[in-house]
């Protein structure tokens, strides 16, 4: 599946249920800080050790994921409501990033 795949999944998804009235871009920023915040919590008291071996748990390995998988779900929606191309973005966001913090000399 590509990402433009399952953009139209996400577009079918919402238009099956008559859920575009309420994907505004407020809605999913805000649906999307709440998923963040979800990933965050599977890992907030662990320590640098544990959060390394999340895998080692086969609950949280799962959790971890489901959250990643709703992060992506919720940026990939938000980003076609707002008409942005997601793969453009990121690789022009690295670009600028390459520029701004450089190849460490060696």
């Amino acid at each position: 599946m590509t990402l433009d795949d399952l953009t139209q999944r996400l577009r079918d998804f919402a238009a099956a249920r008559e859920w575009e009235p309420f994907h505004t871009p407020k809605n999913l920023t805000m649906a999307l800080s709440g998923e963040v915040g979800e990933l965050i919590a599977l890992f907030q008291w662990l320590t640098p050790e544990e959060a390394a071996n999340w895998r080692a748990d086969p609950t949280q390995e799962f959790n971890v994921q489901d959250e990643i998988a709703d992060v992506m779900l919720y940026l990939v929606r938000l980003a076609d409501v707002l008409g942005i191309d997601l793969l453009e973005a990121a690789n022009a966001k690295v670009d600028r990033n390459e520029k701004r913090f450089p190849p460490l000399a060696r």
